[in-house]
């Protein structure tokens, strides 16, 4: 299991943050395509990804995004808490290959509600910003 560590509400301060790191391989593109059922070619069809604008298949961005559920796992700990919204805006593809950082960041909290809006980022190997977003968590 990951590493949860108890965190009430009341320890929470802005800025807070959390990450977890993976590198996507393409057994993890075809079991994302088979759990969601999105099996279109720009995913694992070689020769159909080499004739798109980025000539290589892409890693689903909802498998991408995916890892910010596991940022805000480690970020809010347990007790468990509650995702209430996720926004997100895809801004480079991902490939089978890359290292994505996701990490969730506490912006401001709502102590009146005990929801944690936060800044999530996905960033790869190079650096380089592939997704960005907000979150409402509720704890």
């Amino acid at each position: 299991m990951g590493d949860y560590p108890e965190k009430p509400f009341e320890a929470f301060r802005v800025g807070d943050r959390a990450s977890v790191t993976r590198t996507f391989t393409a057994d993890d593109v075809r079991r994302f395509a088979e759990l969601s059922g999105d099996d279109h070619p720009a995913h694992r069809d070689g020769a159909y990804a080499r004739a798109s604008r980025y000539g290589r298949p892409v890693v689903h961005g909802m498998l991408t995004a995916s890892l910010l559920s596991a940022a805000h796992a480690r970020l809010l700990g347990t007790p468990g808490a509650l995702s209430l919204e996720q926004n997100v805006k895809f801004l480079r593809p991902v490939f089978v290959g890359d290292t994505i950082t996701a990490t969730s960041e506490v912006i401001r909290l709502v102590p009146e509600q005990r929801w944690l809006r936060c800044r999530t980022t996905c960033t790869n190997q190079k650096g380089e910003i592939v997704l960005v977003g907000d979150a409402l968590e509720g704890k």
